[in-house]
């Protein structure tokens, strides 16, 4: 039987009269894009005065927090600090480049404690201030761990991978995120762009012996991609059937003539074969989107505030922890390039796809996380 409703935007059958999630998603981030100076200023200093509600994810305050630094870039050092007196130490992100003051209250906190739990958290928090001298102390702690240490699963250099940068045995800092986030906007039909979703392929998965995806090409040498120090084409190849079934990442190596080399890949549970799941018209529909690369850059955590945002570049919005995968080849934590998310190009399907890439090795690892 089928459903008694459709989506009045998109059409997308519902079991409900109203917009579906991503149409209702997308017509609040559209109203947050257009908050005037007023408005920003009146939301922060709610956040401000209400802020411990941010850390036990009470709304209005923890949905503020996201729109202002997801689509306004708006999270102050007053908002920080405020933060810091009331001892609100999540989301981490709060602390994304906060002032010295903050980061030197963050190191004393860190320093002093005895709880692990709290340690845990406040590394996090460090990692998103993120300037040297947080570095400093995170390697300093590696070296010579706290006796709270014992009771974590990794070490500090880890913690630093979430504020987007880590760090080698020598101390070197290592980048993992770029500095610039550009999104994926559905545009009509023709519009030339740099960044194509979804690009069939005649090569078939050895797994499920469904169809083989371009998943992402990307031509690096568009002015806006620049950033990307990508001179020629990247593309990510994966099976998007069983990329989410696999022990380890989908790797690939890529040419900067659009050439692709697809590596050997096992299941996770040790079998040789699965079903494939995707339908005709689930391929269909992921080939078909009409997502284009967007004209301007938008802030950094963009892609993070929403489960309907494809990015290329900033920060990704994690389903579990971050996880920045090792090449290969050469050994390197590898830098993290773009996020798509499944429903966005096939109705019904769950979780993120995150693409990172080895600039050394030209090499691409693709891992999927859903809850």
């Amino acid at each position: 039987m089928g459903l008694k409703y459709t989506c009045p935007r998109c059409g997308t059958p519902l079991g409900y009269d109203g917009l579906c999630w991503k149409c209702k998603s997308e017509q609040e981030r559209k109203a947050v894009l257009v908050w005037t100076s007023e408005q920003i200023a009146e939301k922060q200093k709610s956040l401000i005065q209400n802020i411990q509600r941010l850390a036990d994810m009470e709304d209005p305050e923890f949905t503020d927090f996201w729109q202002l630094l997801g689509y306004q870039g708006a999270i102050t050092p007053e908002i920080q600090r405020a933060a810091l007196d009331a001892e609100v130490f999540y989301p981490s992100e709060l602390y994304y480049r906060a002032p010295e003051d903050v980061r030197d209250s963050l190191i004393h906190a860190l320093l002093s404690t005895e709880d692990s739990s709290e340690a845990s958290n406040l590394m996090c928090c460090l990692a998103m201030q993120g300037d040297n001298r947080a570095q400093e102390t995170l390697l300093e702690l590696e070296k010579n761990p706290h006796p709270w240490r014992k009771k974590l699963y990794v070490d500090p250099s880890i913690y630093a991978q979430c504020g987007g940068w880590t760090f080698d045995k020598e101390g070197k800092r290592i980048e993992l995120n770029f500095d610039t986030c550009y999104p994926m906007v559905k545009e009509v039909h023709g519009e030339s762009s740099p960044v194509h979703i979804g690009r069939a392929r005649e090569d078939t998965c050895p797994h499920c012996s469904g169809r083989m995806m371009d998943m992402l090409v990307l031509d690096g040498r568009d002015e806006r991609l620049k950033f990307l120090g990508i001179n020629g084409i990247l593309t990510a190849t994966c099976c998007p059937n069983c990329v989410g079934f696999l022990k380890d990442p989908a790797f690939n190596r890529f040419t900067l003539d659009g050439g692709v080399e697809v590596f050997p890949s096992k299941l996770f549970d040790g079998s040789d074969e699965m079903e494939c799941y995707i339908q005709t018209e689930d391929y269909n529909s992921l080939t078909e989107n009409l997502f284009v690369l967007g004209k301007a850059p938008v802030p950094l955590f963009y892609g993070a505030a929403c489960d309907d945002v494809n990015t290329i570049g900033g920060f990704a919005n994690w389903v579990q922890d971050w996880e920045y995968t090792a090449c290969p080849c050469c050994g390197k934590p590898m830098k993290y390039l773009a996020q798509i998310q499944w429903d966005t190009l096939m109705d019904g399907t769950e979780g993120t796809l995150y693409i990172e890439f080895c600039s050394d090795c030209h090499i691409i690892s693709m891992q999927h996380q859903q809850t």
